[in-house]
Parts: C-alpha cells; structure tokens; sequence
C-alpha cells in the first residue's frame, strides 16, 4: 500500500546540481521522518540526508553536507534532494525511503531503520 516514486534523475556534468523529488501515498506522510540514501556500483547503500517529519530538523552525511539539501512539502506528499556541485563520486541510485514508526535512534543512518523503500533514481555524474 505504501508507494514512494523518485523521479528527478539523470545525467549531469561533475559541478553541476540536479533535484530528485519522491512523492509518497499509502502512509500519513506529515507524520513521518523520510530519508534519501544511495547505492553505487558495487557498494552498500549509504545514508545520505534525513528530514524529520515537519521538515524542522534534517542530518546528512559528511560527504554530501554543504552541497546536499533535503526538504519536504507535506501538503504534496513529496520529500526533495537538492544536489549542488555534483561530484563523480555522487554516482548512485538514490533511494527514498520511510523512517520506521518509533525506531531506535540509533538506525536514522543505516537501511534498517526505513521499512519502505522506492525504486531508486539514478544519478549519473560525469567529469
């Protein structure tokens, strides 16, 4: 029933930025935490930003901070990733996911700690 729809994905030149969108139904979206994370090529899925569920409060990893902006409309039912001056190494699928419902805080940065996922969009950056 829960459905996340990333969209927003591309090919971009490495400085450039591009805005990934995930629109969500099925779920209470203004009471819930989102995330993005990613995935590249052979590599585990990574955390890459969390927005708390009034959009009030968000955390990043240290490799994208500064450049990487997450957002939320509530009245859209939409989570946004701004990315700023691209880098190759930000090459992935990016994922949206769901925060889960009283989770340990101790999961806000690891794939466990979201039960639902989207499909990905995939984020290619060339030098």
């Amino acid at each position: 029933q829960v459905q996340l729809v990333e969209s927003g994905g591309g090919l971009v030149q490495a400085g450039g930025s591009l805005r990934l969108s995930c629109a969500a139904s099925g779920l209470t979206f203004s009471t819930y935490a989102m995330g993005w994370f990613r995935q590249a090529p052979g590599k585990e899925r990574e955390f890459v930003a969390y927005v708390s569920s009034g959009g009030s409060s968000t955390y990043y990893a240290d490799s994208v901070k500064g450049r990487f902006t997450i957002s939320r409309d509530n009245a859209k039912n939409t989570v946004y990733l701004q990315m700023n001056s691209l880098k190759p190494e930000d090459t992935a699928v990016y994922f949206c996911a769901v925060r889960g419902y009283g989770e340990n805080t101790r999961t806000r940065y690891v794939p466990t700690g979201y039960p639902y996922w989207g499909q990905g969009a995939r984020v290619t950056v060339s030098s």
